[in-house]
């Protein structure tokens, strides 16, 4: 299959596309669209990344984010990046829409020296696309809510062994739910 979609950063002008793109990928959940706004003005070291699929026509097809939060280590705390929400229109999906945003969300990450970049998802979607279980890797879920098999991290090129911990989320994350997917 031809790709038909390009993949760039978020405009202002495309707040409200994000909006109906995850709201309809999650169900109609409302929740969703919020936490992608909150995540968009939290003041952080690396900054939030907000990418869109943009369709042949110039309509927005599927996004991804990816925002900051932090391991407790042993021996300091480690600055990393968490991806949520991913999403894609309904229409699109299966046609590996969701596959390149997860690609270019990495490189992006990993451009910006964050070493590992966690989720929340299912284990074999992600799995097949670059994650891990993370706590097979010594990672500590942040809450007991999210489902061990749903942990999962993808090891970038600033990541070394000795990186273990506990994942700690912003405010913002704990806000708009944890442990949702399963």
């Amino acid at each position: 299959m031809t790709k038909q979609y390009t993949i760039r950063t978020e405009t202002h002008d495309d707040y409200a596309a994000i909006d109906a793109i995850n709201f309809a990928a999650f169900d109609d959940d409302p929740d969703m669209p919020k936490m992608v706004q909150d995540l968009r003005v939290q003041f952080t070291l690396l900054p939030t990344q907000s990418l869109v699929a943009v369709g042949p026509d110039g309509t927005l097809i599927g996004h991804v984010m990816m925002s900051y939060a932090q391991v407790d280590g042993e021996k300091e705390l480690i600055d990393v990046m968490v991806l949520s929400p991913l999403a894609v229109l309904p229409d699109h999906q299966n046609q590996g829409v969701g596959t390149a945003l997860l690609s270019y969300a990495i490189k992006v990450a990993d451009d910006l020296g964050a070493p590992l970049l966690f989720l929340e998802g299912h284990h074999r979607y992600y799995g097949e696309r670059g994650f891990e279980n993370a706590m097979e890797l010594g990672f500590r879920r942040p809450s007991l809510r999210i489902p061990p098999k749903a942990f999962q991290v993808a090891k970038l090129s600033r990541y070394t062994p000795d990186m273990t911990g506990t994942l700690v989320y912003k405010d913002v994350h704990w806000r708009h739910g944890v442990g949702l997917y399963r």
